[in-house]
């Protein structure tokens, strides 16, 4: 067990089965992840070769994929926070990617592919979220949440490094019936794991049960609630934002994973068509932004506990838009290379302290929470294709420039209204 890992961990008697849930939360996480992306990035070759289908129907797919996803994370995040029942909801999720898979293994009928999309792999979608959500009610309580956090978050960013690769080496062996059916396999085992090795979370205080670190003293004989985790400094005492508030939290964060996508989409072309490198080149690029990313939120996780997770939540998007403006000047792909460091530190904080920024917002809702976060980015890659077509046409630098602008304007968002630290 890593120490700083360790330390992350509250001090109080439940540290020890904090410490004995870890094994098995990191192990559905990178399951989850491997699967995930193993499956993703191929989808639409998949469609086409495999399935047969033309540049209309691979988008309806694609955008009912989307739709569907988001409706079944969300309707799954508020069924998460009724109930004592998160655990099973992640095993039934899991369970669903099994049955997703196996028949994307086997079937090539289109409309039939479709319905297991919209039902199976859409409520499969869900795992990322609830799983964070329960690591913030378990193994994510405590002054060092964000640490925790942050290191689980780096299994989903390891397995987007090596689940491509394998993907594609799995596609030469046994084309997509094997690539599905080792996705079907990876999803069993972890509903198996998290069967066996994830226990309901009990009943915990309330925030009101618990002193805050500012010197509150704590209410006596509050109910116990098990809407919620305990969070330290940063939720004690403290309530849900306002609707109003959180939606313009939503908004904003939805502007900045919108200029993510588009940055990803775009980046190929960009290299190809302005910059004449090759694919190899944008292959090494993205490399190279993945592998910065897991020290980086491992960084900024235990930076976490001595400054505010909204402030380094804040220097996300103008990291990222700093490094949009950057690549849209760029005359060379070293230059691009260099700029990583700017993607890597942007995308860290975003999407690893997001999620602990966002849990704070809503501190008796975490599976709410979560699932807003998560579903950001299947908008935000919705609202990123009609930008990319107008790149195509006016260039692709007035697309970095058009991500520049989405980020800084997702901060400005943020930034209209103060929220608490």
């Amino acid at each position: 067990m890593p120490a700083p890992f360790v330390a992350s961990l509250p001090s109080h008697p439940k540290s020890a089965d904090a410490i004995r849930r870890w094994a098995p939360l990191s192990t559905v996480f990178l399951a989850v992840g491997l699967s995930m992306a193993m499956t993703f990035p191929f989808r639409a070759l998949f469609l086409t070769d495999a399935v047969h289908a033309g540049p209309v129907l691979v988008t309806l797919f694609l955008i009912v994929a989307a739709v569907t996803g988001v409706l079944a994370s969300s309707w799954l995040g508020r069924l998460s926070d009724a109930g004592p029942h998160r655990s099973r909801l992640i095993v039934g999720a899991a369970l669903a990617g099994v049955v997703g898979c196996g028949l994307s293994a086997v079937v090539r009928n289109y409309w039939v592919l479709l319905v297991v999309t919209a039902t199976a792999v859409a409520v499969s979608t869900a795992l990322q979220a609830q799983l964070f959500a329960y690591a913030r009610v378990t193994v994510g309580t405590g002054e060092r949440g964000a640490f925790t956090t942050n290191a689980l978050r780096t299994l989903f960013s390891a397995s987007w490094v090596a689940g491509p690769f394998a993907a594609a080496i799995l596609i030469e062996l046994g084309g997509f019936t094997l690539i599905f059916s080792v996705a079907a396999a990876v999803y069993g085992l972890a509903a198996l794991v998290a069967q066996l090795g994830m226990p309901e979370p009990g009943l915990v205080p309330s925030t009101a049960d618990v002193p805050s670190t500012a010197g509150a003293s704590s209410t006596a004989g509050a109910e116990p609630v098990a809407s919620g985790p305990v969070e330290g400094p940063h939720a004690a005492g403290a309530r849900d934002v306002s609707p109003g508030l959180l939606w313009l939290n939503v908004v904003g964060l939805v502007l900045m994973q919108t200029a993510a996508v588009l940055g990803v989409q775009a980046l190929p072309l960009f290299v190809d068509e302005e910059l004449h490198g090759s694919i190899r080149d944008t292959g090494l690029l993205l490399g190279l932004c993945a592998g910065l990313e897991i020290p980086l939120m491992l960084v900024f996780g235990v930076l976490a506990v001595r400054i505010p997770v909204r402030v380094l939540f804040l220097a996300g998007p103008a990291l990222a838009a700093a490094y949009f403006a950057v690549v849209a000047v760029s005359t060379g792909v070293g230059q691009v290379a260099a700029a990583q460091v700017l993607n890597a530190a942007g995308i860290a904080l975003i999407q690893g302290i997001g999620i602990t920024y966002f849990q704070d917002l809503l501190p008796s809702r975490p599976g709410r929470a979560s699932t807003l976060f998560s579903n950001a980015f299947p908008v935000g890659a919705t609202l990123s294709a009609p930008l990319l077509g107008i790149a195509q046409h006016l260039g692709y630098r007035t697309g970095f420039a058009a991500a520049a602008v989405l980020s800084a304007a997702g901060m400005a968002l943020l930034l209209t209204r103060r929220t608490r630290s």
